[in-house]
């Protein structure tokens, strides 16, 4: 573990300038610098450096960051290596935390490993090429069978292994451990690779793969974590494919296939190709897609998800055009929507897989197959579930139901609704009744408030009297660019704009006839903490607890604070708040007709305030929808009618005196 000191060293030592220059070519423009984004393709350049604030900013694709960021996007590699390159450029020693004599010795059983498996694809590789039954069954297998040629068979390193146990007698000679050759379970820790079994009758090994095909698996970074290995029998009692065991170094649900080779073309082109196997990875990027993934041998899994998060938010599913292949579509979509992914389908021809699709047509041609024939999630599902349906109306409420719960998992609001509205074109259902059975699942299973905000504006009203009796007047009251209309993001935006980029600042507040000084940070943290409200973004809600940490500290957050810190997500948001400025898009609370006319303490004296109570509003409108929400509960009993008609009761009270508040601070 790094020490705060040396990362401070290199934050302090890092030009961005240079660093950045390291990877790509930057053009002086005014005081800032600009080039084409290497993080996508583009032609007109809007990737800029500022050199004054030390951040970098792709206002195309949106990455921004600072100089560790950048090498961690760039090299695809985590915030201690990327600290680590960056403190070599400038000669920086790094000083990392004393490591216990069990981590040196778990470090070193993973080194250990990953040497082992390196060596055994060695093995493989020149068993294929150089020995009479590689070339006569393997070589023959990947060139014949599969079309692979001799450049994509030594890219992708595959190999062979041999029959009997030659790869466990050569480890042995050359010097490898029986312990990381065979998989242990120690408790639920896995050890060794797996590379051979031992048996239990004499205690000898043999080779797990002997008469396989080799496929070696590389994570991330392009190390060899796992194998698959691919049986040429017809005996249908042997398994076709023969995977790695779960060890220290490779989980099968955390790795996917084909990431190593694939990442640059998933960053170019902005998705991610999600196919079912081995073969077709490498068929695919044969016929020059190279943007294709798989996901190791095992059904979709939300870490591989998170996984690819990393460079791309749009996955669009691969799959053959059987009955098999739709069901395999479908298993996946749930998921990577609830990751907050994007995701299409695409079906082939039924008689084609990924595989013999891309060696039957150019690469072209696969490109323009994909673009006319990809489909959102909604319209596929729709399709598909309809069509088993047929003319049966309970079966039909089944399909609204299973799509329901499919727009329910995606997290953003925006793409919700948009959702939403396209299922009841598609199924011809009453949009407001979707929007109300999202709502309420929304609201039941991940608390989501604004979510239940839609059976305000667009189900049926289930307000009690005194929900009546609360004021009419707050729809026309305007606060800046701000309005009791504008949605729980912008308010939010707004106010962790406050936070990040003002938050050191003070500014005078006028009480009556008193005028008193306030911090802006400790202003904004004081009216949250005061009703216990916290932002529904996760993000800024992580930005929120750095602050609240700090505070408790007795100190104040610093903006470059944010700019370095080692979760990526916050490191983004932070540095798109900083680079707003007059080139590009301002803060919404400063589009006002006075802002050349008006000090920066009096627009944070008008602004801050303003922003919180509106804020608070709409965090007591949520609530008052989820309650009401509740309401609408066949089963719901007397107590609890009771409890939550005495809770709308007092919100209605508070949601009154915050309209009171901004009806006095509006200019």
């Amino acid at each position: 573990m790094i020490d705060r000191d040396t990362i401070d060293r290199i934050y302090a030592a890092a030009d961005i300038v240079e660093v950045i220059s390291d990877y790509i070519s930057l053009k002086r423009k005014g005081v800032n610098y600009q080039a084409c984004c290497p993080f996508h393709n583009e032609k007109t350049p809007s990737f800029v450096v500022s050199p004054s604030k030390g951040l970098y900013k792709c206002f195309g694709c949106g990455k921004g960051g600072n100089a560790v960021s950048f090498v961690m996007e760039h090299e695809n590699t985590t915030y201690p290596d990327a600290l680590k390159i960056v403190a070599k450029k400038y000669g920086i020693e790094i000083k990392e935390k004393e490591e216990s004599e069990e981590d040196i010795r778990r470090n070193n059983d993973r080194e250990s490993m990953l040497t082992l498996n390196s060596w055994a694809q060695d093995f493989f590789v020149d068993t294929l090429h150089n020995s009479d039954e590689g070339i006569s069954v393997g070589l023959t297998y990947f060139r014949q069978q599969r079309g692979f040629s001799e450049a994509t068979i030594r890219k992708f390193g595959l190999g062979y292994c041999p029959t009997g146990n030659q790869m466990s007698q050569a480890a042995l000679r050359a010097g490898y451990k029986e312990e990381f050759l065979i998989s242990q379970q120690t408790g639920e820790i896995y050890h060794g690779t797996g590379l051979s079994i031992k048996s239990e009758r004499d205690g000898s090994l043999y080779d797990r793969y002997r008469e396989r095909v080799m496929f070696p698996i590389h994570n991330v970074s392009g190390r060899i974590v796992g194998f698959g290995g691919r049986t040429l029998r017809t005996d249908k009692k042997v398994a076709k494919y023969q995977n790695s065991p779960e060890s220290e170094i490779y989980s099968k649900k955390r790795e996917i296939y084909g990431l190593f080779f694939a990442k640059k073309a998933i960053q170019q082109e902005d998705y991610a190709i999600m196919v079912e196997g081995y073969a077709d990875v490498i068929s695919m990027h044969q016929s020059g897609i190279e943007n294709v993934v798989a996901s190791s041998g095992t059904s979709l899994t939300t870490e591989q998800i998170m996984l690819l998060k990393r460079f791309t938010r749009n996955i669009t599913l691969m799959f053959d055009g059987d009955a098999a292949g739709q069901k395999a579509a479908l298993r996946g979509v749930d998921m990577i929507l609830n990751e907050g992914l994007n995701v299409r389908i695409v079906l082939l021809p039924e008689e084609h897989d990924p595989d013999t699709f891309a060696r039957s047509r150019s690469a072209a041609e696969v490109r323009e197959y994909i673009k006319q024939n990809s489909q959102d999630f909604i319209t596929f599902k729709t399709k598909l579930l309809l069509s088993d349906a047929g003319n049966d109306p309970f079966k039909k409420s089944e399909v609204v139901r299973d799509i329901v719960q499919s727009i329910t998992n995606i997290p953003d609001p925006i793409r919700r609704e948009i959702f939403i509205k396209e299922c009841a074109r598609l199924l011809d259902v009453d949009v407001s009744t979707l929007m109300r059975d999202v709502a309420k699942q929304r609201a039941n299973s991940v608390g989501d408030k604004e979510a239940a905000d839609f059976i305000q504006r667009h189900g049926r009203r289930y307000w009690s009297k005194q929900q009546e009796e609360a004021p009419e007047s707050e729809e026309g009251l305007v606060i800046g660019n701000l309005s009791i209309g504008s949605s729980i993001e912008t308010i939010e935006h707004e106010l962790l704009y406050f936070l990040v980029v003002h938050g050191a600042k003070n500014y005078e507040y006028r009480e009556g006839r008193n005028i008193v000084e306030l911090n802006v940070a400790r202003t904004i943290l004081d009216e949250l903490k005061m009703d216990g409200i916290r932002f529904s973004n996760p993000v800024y809600n992580k930005i929120y607890e750095l602050y609240t940490k700090a505070e408790e500290e007795n100190r104040l957050v610093q903006p470059d604070e944010l700019t370095s810190h080692s979760d990526i997500e916050v490191c983004d948001v932070a540095t798109d708040l900083l680079f707003i400025d007059d080139q590009y898009a301002i803060s919404e609370i400063w589009t006002k007709k006075d802002v050349h006319t008006t000090t920066e303490s009096e627009m944070l004296g008008k602004g801050i305030p303003k922003a919180v109570q509106l804020f608070k509003t709409k965090v007591v409108t949520g609530r008052l929808a989820e309650l009401q929400a509740r309401l609408c509960d066949e089963n719901i009993s007397e107590e609890d009618i009771l409890t939550i008609t005495e809770e709308m009761s007092r919100l209605n009270r508070l949601k009154v005196i915050l309209a009171k508040r901004m009806n006095r601070l509006t200019i």
